[in-house]
């Protein structure tokens, strides 16, 4: 199972890499709502580690400098594999979300969690992209594994 965690990630990393390089070269054309929502992306991964692991986390909505967004995806990618080399995804972490409010959740459902949120998100993307006359990346599990 780690195996297949460790592909997932791989792909979540993968692709959202290709958006921050699009929104790099197409930055005239993205809208505020799309880069929002791709930071939030980036954030969203960086709050589940920093749970994960007991480290500062960012905040759900911030916008991090521009230059920093590869940096912040490929730590993502860094901290949720040692997260998968040093804990067992059937861990409970106990923990409180963006409004304090306490749940638990395993490191599995966790990671299954952030991969989802971010496949969701970059449909957003996906979707403004075309809105604005660019062509939206393909971002499909499948056509990963056909690379």
């Amino acid at each position: 199972m780690k195996a297949h965690f460790h592909d997932l990630l791989k792909y979540n990393q993968h692709f959202n890499h290709l958006l921050i390089e699009n929104f790099f070269t197409n930055s005239s054309f993205w809208c505020e709502k799309s880069k929002h929502i791709l930071n939030h992306i980036l954030n969203a991964h960086q709050i589940w580690n920093a749970r994960i692991l007991n480290e500062d986390k960012f905040e759900v909505w911030q916008i991090n400098p521009d230059q920093l967004l590869v940096n912040i995806n490929s730590a993502n990618l860094a901290d949720s594999i040692k997260i998968l080399e040093e804990r067992e995804l059937s861990e409970i972490l106990s923990y409180n979300n963006s409004k304090g409010a306490s749940f638990e959740n395993s490191i599995q459902e966790i990671f299954f969690h952030l991969v989802n949120h971010s496949t969701y998100h970059r449909g957003q993307i996906a979707m403004l992209m075309r809105q604005a006359g660019l062509e939206p990346i393909n971002t499909d599990y499948i056509f990963y594994k056909r690379l």
